[in-house]
């Protein structure tokens, strides 16, 4: 049984719930943009005017969140019968964690504003450089499996994160709180171990976003049993 796929055939029948739904997309596409273009103002001697521009495109994800709240909640007000809680539940779990990718992606933005200089992950740190690279990639899955629905990509999302972006990114944290590991000065030092606990909170909101297709209500945002 697609659960997912079930809530979203009772999300089309009813407008404010199809609208909600709607915007979760809008939400992701907007955090995804905002993710890539902070990851290319890392790269490049950026304006601190125009990073602050792209912050302040977080207060559109926290719009959508708000606005998905509200149509779930008149939804669930409006109806008086064959009340599916489960549905506006997914939805409103699946919000929250879009709105912290958000959080994040401003996290690294202050990074490019406070580092004065480029941080170009691969120069400094092939690891670093591979995390980065593995979020990109698993950012478009994400958004790729919940738009279809696809309960088998994102088992496997789910199934990889541990070993590309969760121990990967503890191994430079730690290493560099150990004093095992140094890149360039101590101020790249500390930009490296931001940066990679940034790309490890965004992959773990990722993850979270992809259980809404392969755990029940209870359990969304939890490690997924693969049937």
């Amino acid at each position: 049984m697609n659960i997912i796929r079930d809530l979203i055939n009772i999300w089309n029948q009813e407008d404010l719930l199809s609208q909600a739904w709607q915007e979760s997309y809008e939400m992701l596409d907007l955090s995804h943009a905002m993710f890539t273009e902070a990851i290319t103002m890392l790269r490049e001697d950026s304006k601190r005017k125009k990073v602050i521009a792209l912050k302040k495109r977080d207060k559109e994800i926290n719009a959508y969140q708000k606005d998905v709240r509200r149509k779930v909640m008149t939804h669930f007000s409006l109806r008086k019968e064959n009340i599916n809680l489960s549905s506006g539940m997914v939805l409103v779990n699946m919000v929250i964690d879009i709105e912290r990718l958000g959080d994040y992606t401003k996290n690294i933005l202050d990074l490019a504003i406070y580092y004065h200089e480029k941080l170009i992950a691969e120069e400094i740190s092939p690891e670093l450089g591979k995390i980065e690279k593995k979020i990109l990639k698993r950012f478009k899955n994400t958004i790729l499996a919940i738009k279809t629905q696809d309960v088998e990509k994102a088992y496997a999302l789910q199934k990889t994160y541990n070993n590309q972006v969760n121990q990967a990114s503890d191994e430079i944290v730690n290493g560099i709180l150990a004093g095992k590991l140094k890149f360039g000065n101590e101020t790249q030092t500390a930009a490296v171990g931001l940066y990679a606990r940034h790309l490890k909170r965004i992959g773990a909101h990722l993850k979270n976003i992809t259980s809404v297709l392969t755990n029940p209500v209870d359990k969304i945002g939890y490690k997924a049993k693969q049937p």
